[in-house]
Protein backbone atom coordinates (compact mmCIF):
# COMPACT_ATOMS: atom_id res chain seq x y z
CA UNK A 1 0.00 0.00 0.00
CA UNK A 2 1.31 3.43 -0.93
CA UNK A 3 2.21 5.75 1.90
CA UNK A 4 -0.16 8.68 2.45
CA UNK A 5 1.05 12.06 1.15
CA UNK A 6 3.22 13.96 3.61
CA UNK A 7 1.41 16.82 5.31
CA UNK A 8 2.97 20.11 4.31
CA UNK A 9 3.85 22.55 7.10
CA UNK A 10 1.85 25.78 7.23
CA UNK A 11 2.83 28.09 4.42
CA UNK A 12 4.53 25.39 2.35
CA UNK A 13 3.10 24.62 -1.11
CA UNK A 14 1.15 21.36 -1.28
CA UNK A 15 0.92 18.73 -3.98
CA UNK A 16 -2.10 17.57 -5.93
CA UNK A 17 -2.09 14.31 -3.96
CA UNK A 18 -2.14 16.14 -0.65
CA UNK A 19 -4.88 18.53 -1.81
CA UNK A 20 -7.08 15.57 -2.75
CA UNK A 21 -6.31 13.86 0.57
CA UNK A 22 -7.34 17.00 2.43
CA UNK A 23 -10.59 17.10 0.49
CA UNK A 24 -11.34 13.46 1.28
CA UNK A 25 -10.92 13.77 5.06
CA UNK A 26 -13.79 15.24 7.04
CA UNK A 27 -12.25 15.90 10.43
CA UNK A 28 -10.63 19.27 9.69
CA UNK A 29 -12.71 21.72 7.62
CA UNK A 30 -9.84 24.22 7.46
CA UNK A 31 -7.83 21.63 5.52
CA UNK A 32 -10.79 21.04 3.19
CA UNK A 33 -11.26 24.79 2.77
CA UNK A 34 -7.72 25.31 1.51
CA UNK A 35 -7.78 22.19 -0.65
CA UNK A 36 -11.08 23.17 -2.27
CA UNK A 37 -9.50 26.49 -3.24
CA UNK A 38 -6.21 24.90 -4.34
CA UNK A 39 -7.66 22.44 -6.87
CA UNK A 40 -9.49 25.26 -8.63
CA UNK A 41 -6.56 27.63 -8.56
CA UNK A 42 -4.29 24.96 -10.03
CA UNK A 43 -6.92 23.73 -12.51
CA UNK A 44 -6.45 20.23 -11.11
CA UNK A 45 -7.38 17.62 -13.73
CA UNK A 46 -7.29 14.51 -11.55
CA UNK A 47 -10.42 12.36 -12.10
CA UNK A 48 -11.27 12.49 -8.38
CA UNK A 49 -11.27 16.28 -8.21
CA UNK A 50 -14.78 17.07 -9.36
CA UNK A 51 -16.50 14.27 -7.38
CA UNK A 52 -14.67 15.43 -4.26
CA UNK A 53 -15.74 19.04 -4.90
CA UNK A 54 -19.32 17.86 -5.36
CA UNK A 55 -19.08 16.10 -2.02
CA UNK A 56 -17.66 19.24 -0.40
CA UNK A 57 -20.44 21.31 -1.96
CA UNK A 58 -22.99 19.19 -0.11
CA UNK A 59 -21.38 20.03 3.26
CA UNK A 60 -23.79 22.78 4.16
CA UNK A 61 -24.60 22.22 7.82
CA UNK A 62 -22.89 24.85 10.02
CA UNK A 63 -20.10 23.47 12.17
CA UNK A 64 -19.11 24.50 15.66
CA UNK A 65 -17.57 28.01 15.23
CA UNK A 66 -14.66 26.80 17.37
CA UNK A 67 -13.63 24.53 14.50
CA UNK A 68 -12.26 27.58 12.67
CA UNK A 69 -13.98 27.13 9.32
CA UNK A 70 -17.66 26.31 8.98
CA UNK A 71 -18.76 23.79 6.37
CA UNK A 72 -20.49 26.44 4.30
CA UNK A 73 -17.11 28.08 3.77
CA UNK A 74 -15.82 24.79 2.37
CA UNK A 75 -18.87 24.55 0.11
CA UNK A 76 -18.35 28.09 -1.17
CA UNK A 77 -14.77 27.32 -2.17
CA UNK A 78 -15.95 24.07 -3.78
CA UNK A 79 -18.50 26.00 -5.87
CA UNK A 80 -15.90 28.54 -6.95
CA UNK A 81 -13.50 25.80 -8.02
CA UNK A 82 -16.20 23.97 -9.97
CA UNK A 83 -16.62 27.17 -11.98
CA UNK A 84 -12.89 27.34 -12.66
CA UNK A 85 -12.82 23.72 -13.81
CA UNK A 86 -15.39 24.18 -16.58
CA UNK A 87 -16.28 22.53 -18.90
CA UNK A 88 -15.33 19.27 -17.15
CA UNK A 89 -17.35 20.34 -14.11
CA UNK A 90 -20.62 20.36 -16.08
CA UNK A 91 -21.44 17.07 -14.36
CA UNK A 92 -21.86 19.13 -11.15
CA UNK A 93 -24.64 21.32 -12.58
CA UNK A 94 -27.41 19.50 -10.62
CA UNK A 95 -25.47 20.03 -7.38
CA UNK A 96 -24.95 23.70 -8.16
CA UNK A 97 -28.64 24.14 -9.01
CA UNK A 98 -29.52 22.59 -5.66
CA UNK A 99 -27.04 24.93 -3.97
CA UNK A 100 -28.71 27.90 -5.67
CA UNK A 101 -31.65 27.26 -3.32
CA UNK A 102 -29.52 27.36 -0.16
CA UNK A 103 -30.28 29.86 2.59
CA UNK A 104 -26.61 30.98 2.63
CA UNK A 105 -26.36 34.17 0.56
CA UNK A 106 -22.65 33.76 -0.15
CA UNK A 107 -23.15 30.17 -1.22
CA UNK A 108 -25.92 31.15 -3.65
CA UNK A 109 -23.57 33.78 -5.06
CA UNK A 110 -20.74 31.27 -5.56
CA UNK A 111 -23.11 28.75 -7.16
CA UNK A 112 -24.51 31.35 -9.56
CA UNK A 113 -21.06 32.42 -10.68
CA UNK A 114 -20.01 28.80 -11.20
CA UNK A 115 -23.11 28.10 -13.29
CA UNK A 116 -22.27 31.12 -15.42
CA UNK A 117 -18.66 30.02 -15.91
CA UNK A 118 -19.84 26.54 -16.91
CA UNK A 119 -22.38 28.04 -19.30
CA UNK A 120 -25.19 25.98 -17.79
CA UNK A 121 -28.22 26.53 -20.00
CA UNK A 122 -30.14 24.33 -17.56
CA UNK A 123 -29.72 27.06 -14.94
CA UNK A 124 -31.41 29.91 -16.82
CA UNK A 125 -34.89 29.27 -15.42
CA UNK A 126 -33.66 29.01 -11.83
CA UNK A 127 -31.52 32.14 -12.14
CA UNK A 128 -34.44 34.08 -13.60
CA UNK A 129 -36.73 32.89 -10.82
CA UNK A 130 -34.41 34.31 -8.18
CA UNK A 131 -34.45 37.68 -9.96
CA UNK A 132 -38.11 37.68 -11.00
CA UNK A 133 -39.35 39.76 -8.05
CA UNK A 134 -37.23 42.64 -9.34
CA UNK A 135 -35.24 45.40 -7.65
CA UNK A 136 -38.00 46.00 -5.10
CA UNK A 137 -37.73 42.49 -3.63
CA UNK A 138 -34.78 40.42 -4.90
CA UNK A 139 -32.78 43.64 -5.08
CA UNK A 140 -33.91 45.02 -1.73
CA UNK A 141 -31.44 45.36 1.13
CA UNK A 142 -31.59 42.74 3.86
CA UNK A 143 -32.65 44.21 7.22
CA UNK A 144 -29.61 44.94 9.35
CA UNK A 145 -27.17 43.97 6.58
CA UNK A 146 -25.51 45.70 3.61
CA UNK A 147 -26.37 42.68 1.45
CA UNK A 148 -29.31 42.48 -0.91
CA UNK A 149 -31.96 39.78 -0.55
CA UNK A 150 -30.37 37.99 -3.53
CA UNK A 151 -26.81 38.11 -4.91
CA UNK A 152 -28.12 40.13 -7.85
CA UNK A 153 -24.76 40.92 -9.44
CA UNK A 154 -23.80 37.25 -9.61
CA UNK A 155 -27.22 36.16 -10.88
CA UNK A 156 -27.25 38.82 -13.61
CA UNK A 157 -23.69 38.12 -14.70
CA UNK A 158 -24.36 34.39 -14.85
CA UNK A 159 -27.26 34.95 -17.24
CA UNK A 160 -25.03 37.06 -19.47
CA UNK A 161 -22.29 34.44 -19.49
CA UNK A 162 -24.70 31.61 -20.29
CA UNK A 163 -25.96 33.63 -23.24
CA UNK A 164 -29.61 32.59 -23.62
CA UNK A 165 -31.12 35.74 -25.14
CA UNK A 166 -34.80 34.84 -24.92
CA UNK A 167 -37.19 37.80 -24.51
CA UNK A 168 -38.35 36.55 -21.10
CA UNK A 169 -34.75 36.45 -19.85
CA UNK A 170 -34.07 40.01 -20.97
CA UNK A 171 -37.40 41.11 -19.44
CA UNK A 172 -36.30 39.80 -16.03
CA UNK A 173 -32.94 41.56 -16.26
CA UNK A 174 -34.07 44.90 -17.64
CA UNK A 175 -35.54 46.41 -14.41
CA UNK A 176 -32.16 46.10 -12.66
CA UNK A 177 -30.79 48.85 -14.92
CA UNK A 178 -32.67 51.21 -12.57
CA UNK A 179 -31.37 49.66 -9.33
CA UNK A 180 -30.10 52.25 -6.83
CA UNK A 181 -26.74 50.49 -6.49
CA UNK A 182 -24.33 51.28 -9.36
CA UNK A 183 -22.65 47.85 -9.11
CA UNK A 184 -25.96 46.15 -9.82
CA UNK A 185 -26.65 48.55 -12.70
CA UNK A 186 -23.21 47.71 -14.09
CA UNK A 187 -23.85 43.96 -13.89
CA UNK A 188 -27.22 44.37 -15.57
CA UNK A 189 -25.78 46.52 -18.36
CA UNK A 190 -22.97 44.05 -18.95
CA UNK A 191 -25.31 41.10 -19.31
CA UNK A 192 -27.86 42.94 -21.42
CA UNK A 193 -25.01 43.99 -23.71
CA UNK A 194 -23.86 40.38 -23.94
CA UNK A 195 -27.34 39.10 -24.73
CA UNK A 196 -28.67 41.84 -26.98
CA UNK A 197 -25.62 43.57 -28.44
CA UNK A 198 -27.50 46.88 -28.05
CA UNK A 199 -24.84 49.62 -27.77
CA UNK A 200 -26.97 51.59 -25.28
CA UNK A 201 -25.86 49.16 -22.57
CA UNK A 202 -22.21 49.62 -23.49
CA UNK A 203 -22.69 53.38 -23.32
CA UNK A 204 -24.17 53.04 -19.84
CA UNK A 205 -21.06 51.12 -18.75
CA UNK A 206 -18.84 53.83 -20.22
CA UNK A 207 -20.77 56.40 -18.16
CA UNK A 208 -20.02 54.35 -15.05
CA UNK A 209 -16.29 54.60 -15.83
CA UNK A 210 -16.62 58.22 -14.73
CA UNK A 211 -18.33 57.41 -11.42
CA UNK A 212 -16.78 59.12 -8.38
CA UNK A 213 -16.33 55.81 -6.53
CA UNK A 214 -13.25 53.79 -7.53
CA UNK A 215 -15.06 50.51 -6.76
CA UNK A 216 -17.71 51.35 -9.36
CA UNK A 217 -15.13 52.33 -11.97
CA UNK A 218 -13.32 49.04 -11.37
CA UNK A 219 -16.53 47.06 -11.80
CA UNK A 220 -17.42 48.87 -15.03
CA UNK A 221 -13.94 48.13 -16.39
CA UNK A 222 -14.33 44.43 -15.69
CA UNK A 223 -17.85 44.39 -17.11
CA UNK A 224 -16.80 46.07 -20.36
CA UNK A 225 -13.95 43.59 -20.69
CA UNK A 226 -16.28 40.65 -20.02
CA UNK A 227 -18.69 41.92 -22.67
CA UNK A 228 -15.86 42.57 -25.14
CA UNK A 229 -17.34 45.91 -26.21
CA UNK A 230 -14.65 47.45 -28.40
CA UNK A 231 -16.13 50.95 -28.75
CA UNK A 232 -15.11 51.40 -25.09
CA UNK A 233 -11.39 51.18 -25.92
CA UNK A 234 -10.57 54.88 -25.48
CA UNK A 235 -12.73 55.23 -22.38
CA UNK A 236 -11.13 52.20 -20.73
CA UNK A 237 -7.64 53.52 -21.41
CA UNK A 238 -8.52 56.90 -19.88
CA UNK A 239 -10.29 55.58 -16.76
CA UNK A 240 -8.99 56.72 -13.39
CA UNK A 241 -8.15 53.24 -12.12
CA UNK A 242 -5.19 50.91 -11.82
CA UNK A 243 -3.38 50.11 -15.05
CA UNK A 244 -3.47 46.43 -14.14
CA UNK A 245 -7.28 46.46 -14.21
CA UNK A 246 -7.37 48.43 -17.44
CA UNK A 247 -5.08 45.81 -18.99
CA UNK A 248 -7.44 43.03 -17.87
CA UNK A 249 -10.37 44.88 -19.43
CA UNK A 250 -8.47 45.45 -22.68
CA UNK A 251 -7.47 41.79 -22.78
CA UNK A 252 -11.19 41.00 -22.56
CA UNK A 253 -11.80 43.16 -25.62
CA UNK A 254 -9.13 41.21 -27.48
CA UNK A 255 -10.31 37.75 -26.41
CA UNK A 256 -14.04 38.33 -26.87
CA UNK A 257 -13.83 40.36 -30.04
CA UNK A 258 -11.50 38.21 -32.15
CA UNK A 259 -11.91 38.90 -35.83
CA UNK A 260 -13.34 42.38 -35.26
CA UNK A 261 -11.54 45.50 -36.50
CA UNK A 262 -9.33 47.50 -34.18
CA UNK A 263 -6.76 44.88 -33.12
CA UNK A 264 -3.79 47.18 -33.72
CA UNK A 265 -5.32 50.01 -31.70
CA UNK A 266 -6.06 47.61 -28.87
CA UNK A 267 -2.52 46.27 -28.73
CA UNK A 268 -1.13 49.81 -28.90
CA UNK A 269 -3.27 50.81 -25.93
CA UNK A 270 -2.13 47.78 -23.96
CA UNK A 271 1.52 48.54 -24.74
CA UNK A 272 1.03 52.13 -23.53
CA UNK A 273 -0.17 50.86 -20.15
CA UNK A 274 2.75 48.48 -19.59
Amino acid sequence: MAAPPRAAPAGEPISEAEALARLRQGADPSQQYYAAWWVGRMRCGHPDTIPLLQQALRQRRPRDPGAGVEENAVARNAARSLGKLAPASAIAIPDLLDTLEDADHGLREAAARALGEIGAVEAVEALCQRLASGPESAGAQEPGSPRLQEPCEALLEALGEIGVARPEVIAVMRPFIDHPRPLVRSAAARSLLQLSGDPCWGELLVELLGHPQLQVRRAALMDLGAAGWRPALAAISATLAENSLKLIALRGLVERGQGEPGELALFASMDALL
